[in-house]
């Protein structure tokens, strides 16, 4: 009887002032690229809201879902819009009550957007409240922690009611951010960094190191399943694949082996800028959390740090490993990452490695090490392959 739609609410682009409006165009872009294979009408800015159009109101908890997904998006709605014509929306106040299964109270939240309907907000709540009660006469109001709120909205020239309202992984909209270079492994710390990194709005192009030739192709195959896990929220544009495997059979024959993972990171570390150059990446992401592991101590991560100029975001630097976990279940990744791929980051381990190299130290080591070089056939031959993101611009020209 009534239009099903869907109601994206958002938080933190609220507070951006006079640049509210370019955040919201950037989230209204994204959800259109992402819902083009949807049945939906259109994607349009209302006030305070921006609202999904279907037109199959079936398809509404499938088009939520992937909404829920996407940076920028703190809440999605699935609402019941209908006229300014009180039996109309108090009838869909009806729908709303039911749509959440069995309930014991409720309330009514009602508001108008603007003065010029005639009802105001708290004769709205009375209005919608007494017929739920003539509705509903077994069930109780409760002002606080109801079992069901059923809202009310008064937005331009239509009413739009729902009381399920599930919450997405709000932060900003793909692309309002710039782009950054992110070291992605098959493991449970790197993708949940990278999908970190795109709900504060940047484009992320991945870079992953496999251990080729001295191991199988196995962790290129999860990185990919981890990228197409990530799909949903936009941010991956493209994920560089490295073969590092004789490289760090190189370092391991003939560096210290104290200080071999130390070496390998910071060749990493100079082939992710020189894409970050040919990207215009501003920034390199890594999934390290402190003290985690060896080569996480703050000494090795200066040390580290110190070959490259661009700025190196860590988003779960203070994270404990549960915290990391439970976000990977929740955004999907887990069982991916869990799976047994062997990578460069199981190559050539020591037994005993460093945890507080020194910067002079690791570049004795390196001295005779041809690094220019190996950087230079690095990217002479990388693989790489393209995701969907509406945001992402690949380099007109890929040069060294």
């Amino acid at each position: 009887m009534y239009e099903r739609v869907c109601l994206v609410h958002y938080h933190e682009i609220g507070l951006k002032g006079r640049n509210r409006a370019n955040f919201e165009h950037r989230l209204l872009s994204n959800m259109e690229a992402a819902l083009c294979d949807y049945p939906v009408r259109s994607c349009e800015r209302i006030s305070g809201h921006l609202l999904v159009d279907l037109e199959d109101s079936s398809a509404v908890d499938e088009v939520a879902d992937l909404l829920l997904q996407m940076p920028g998006v703190a809440r999605v709605s699935r609402a019941w819009r209908t006229a300014r014509d009180p039996q109309e929306y108090c009838h869909a106040a009806e729908l709303a009550l039911m749509d959440n299964g069995p309930f014991e109270t409720f309330k009514v939240n009602a508001r108008r957007s603007n003065t010029d309907y005639e009802i105001d907000s708290m004769q709205l709540n009375q209005l919608v409240g007494a017929h739920l009660c003539e509705f509903a006469p077994d069930k109780k109001v409760k002002m606080k922690h109801p079992d069901v709120e059923v809202h009310v909205d008064v937005v331009q020239g239509s009413v739009y009611v729902y009381s399920r309202s599930d919450r997405g992984v709000g932060g900003l909209p793909v692309g309002t951010a710039g782009k950054v270079v992110s070291l992605i492994s098959g493991g449970i710390d790197s993708p949940v960094a990278t999908w970190r990194i795109m709900k504060r709005g940047a484009v992320v192009v991945g870079v992953h190191f496999s251990g080729r030739p001295q191991t199988s192709d196995a962790s290129e195959y999860v990185v990919d399943d981890l990228a197409h896990a990530l799909e949903p929220a936009g941010g991956i544009g493209r994920i560089y694949s490295v073969d590092f495997g004789d490289y760090q059979r190189a370092i391991a024959s003939s560096c210290p082996p104290q200080l071999r993972i130390i070496l390998y990171r910071r060749l990493m570390f100079r082939v992710a800028e020189r894409i970050a150059r040919i990207e215009k990446a501003k920034a390199l992401v890594t999934g390290e959390s402190l003290g985690q592991v060896a080569s996480q101590t703050l000494d090795n991560i200066n040390t580290v740090n110190s070959v490259v100029s661009l700025p190196v975001l860590r988003p779960l630097i203070g994270s404990d490993k549960v915290e990391i976990v439970e976000t990977a279940e929740r955004i999907g990744t887990f069982e991916i990452s869990s799976r047994p791929a062997e990578d460069c980051c199981t190559l050539f381990m020591p037994r005993s490695p460093e945890t507080h190299a020194h910067i002079g130290q690791c570049e004795e080591a390196e001295k005779d090490f041809p690094i220019d070089q190996w950087v230079d056939e690095i990217i002479e031959n990388l693989e790489w392959k393209d995701y969907p993101c509406p945001t992402y611009h690949a380099p007109g020209k890929f040069r060294k």
